[in-house]
């Protein structure tokens, strides 16, 4: 790919995110302000026209909060909507009260309204957030709502470049407007035509940046896309995943140079560029098609960097327990099925109704919301095993919120060597977690289809 300087800078300010840059407004009083409001984005070259989109501080994604260790997040979001919304942090085991599920730990933000949010992260890493207002979510996800949380470990190691890349496609329609239903005929008055681009931190893909030879890259990895998994793959780089959703673990390469990212999915990747100049390397999204899609480019240009010595791993997590004990653990299965539409056509599958919320079904009841029981309830430091159990044609998605996940091992009683925020669970298939209930409060689970059209079934469990 040929760079130019115009190329070079914008994707430089696009992708290099140092600590403060692109950070929420102060306050005054220690609170970051942060607006859910509209927006446009140039998605399309002039002179067509820019998208409309929601975004958090005018922005898509909404701007980078990020904190030091030991540092407390404090957020003010005020609603510039007309719509009520949240601010919630995906995977982080904060306080209860600020986990910004609307109907569940609090009532949502309504149009003109504010809330402050105030909680100590106990853990470091690299986390997202989004509204949370069910039968309203997915739409302002669509929409843009969403944007980025780091929290610097004590001793972040050494590297040139900490970037965040945040990959989202949009489906639009001929006048470039988000289309509601992606899998629906165009918008009444438009021609039937549209498009659909795939964006890294908002800009077209791909983006192109020059760096020194043998230079460190973190890469702090997150999919939005929501109707598939995306297998991201590394050309000219050895990759090594040094934490996932958050939680650090031993360093260790991907299969085949590629990591397969759900939505919402976060992996922190640590790769050394090619020593020598003129070299290109780059991560692409390998789509099944003859040829990956690319998605970001790095050209070694300029000196060789000094060299660095050999990354190690991550400090561990000490707040995470070193052992669950399984035997003691309470134990319970949740079995989703996708149960027929009602007025639908024989031959249309449950996977392309289209009632968005109806159709799954927990345990053979429907979950339209959250109900006044929970699912379980569990005292303070018990250890919990769920068993994932997709009944349906549809690849689902599983969320608990408040913790972090073992993934337990399907032939054994043992689990892998990483912690989880989001599970993915294939078509008709299982999967199982555990994890120790040591986060008093009331926690959302979710599960989501991955698709064009997502479903979201929701429920939740207590801990005393």
């Amino acid at each position: 790919m040929r760079l130019n300087r115009r190329a070079f800078l914008s994707s430089t300010a696009a992708l290099l995110l140092p600590a403060g840059a692109r950070a929420a407004p102060d306050a005054g009083d220690g609170y970051r302000v942060l607006s859910a409001s509209r927006t446009d984005l140039a998605f399309l070259a002039p002179p067509e026209p820019k998208t409309a989109v929601t975004g958090f501080g005018a922005r898509v994604p909404g701007p980078v909060l990020r904190y030091k260790k030991g540092e407390e997040v404090k957020i003010r979001l005020v609603n510039d909507l007309t719509q009520p919304v949240t601010f919630s942090s995906q995977g982080m085991r904060i306080v209860n009260a600020m986990d910004g599920v609307a109907g569940l730990t609090q009532r949502p933000v309504l149009p003109g309204q504010s809330f402050d949010y105030r909680f100590m992260p106990p853990d470091s890493g690299f986390y997202w957030y989004r509204s949370n207002v069910f039968a309203l979510t997915d739409t302002q996800f669509d929409h843009g709502l969403y944007g980025c949380l780091i929290v610097d470990e004590p001793e972040p190691p050494p590297v040139d470049r900490d970037m965040v890349v945040v990959i989202d496609d949009w489906h639009l329609d001929a006048a470039a407007q988000i289309l509601s239903n992606p899998d629906d005929p165009p918008h009444a008055g438009v021609k039937p035509s549209g498009h659909y681009i795939v964006t890294v931190n908002s800009e077209p893909a791909p983006l192109a940046t020059e760096i020194a030879p043998g230079a460190r890259v973190r890469l702090r990895l997150l999919s939005m896309i929501e109707s598939q998994l995306v297998f991201i793959t590394f050309t000219g780089l050895e990759p090594r995943i040094v934490a996932i959703d958050g939680q650090p673990c031993e360093p260790f390469a991907p299969l085949r140079h590629t990591i397969p990212i759900g939505p919402g999915a976060c992996f922190d990747v640590m790769c050394d560029l090619p020593a020598e100049p003129g070299a290109v390397a780059g991560i692409a999204w390998r789509t099944g098609e003859p040829a990956d899609r690319p998605l970001l480019t790095f050209a070694t240009h300029g000196p060789r960097r000094p060299v660095l010595p050999a990354f190690s791993s991550l400090p561990a997590n000490a707040r995470l327990p070193a052992r669950i004990d399984l035997r003691q653990s309470h134990k319970l299965d949740l079995v989703i099925q996708a149960a027929p539409v009602k007025g639908a056509a024989k031959d249309v599958p449950p996977a392309l109704a289209n009632d968005r919320h109806g159709r799954l079904s927990l345990n053979g009841a429907a979950a339209q919301g959250f109900a006044p029981k929970p699912l379980f309830s569990v005292k303070r430091g018990t250890p919990v095993t769920l068993g994932f159990i997709n009944k349906t044609p549809i690849l689902l998605q599983m969320h608990v919120h408040g913790h972090a996940l073992r993934l337990l091992h399907d032939l054994d009683d043992g689990w892998e060597p990483y912690w989880r925020s989001y599970v993915i669970v294939s078509e008709g298939g299982a999967k199982h977690v555990a994890f120790v209930a040591d986060n008093p409060g009331k926690w959302a689970i979710e599960c989501r289809t991955v698709e064009l059209r997502p479903s979201c079934l929701v429920s939740w469990f207590e801990v005393t």
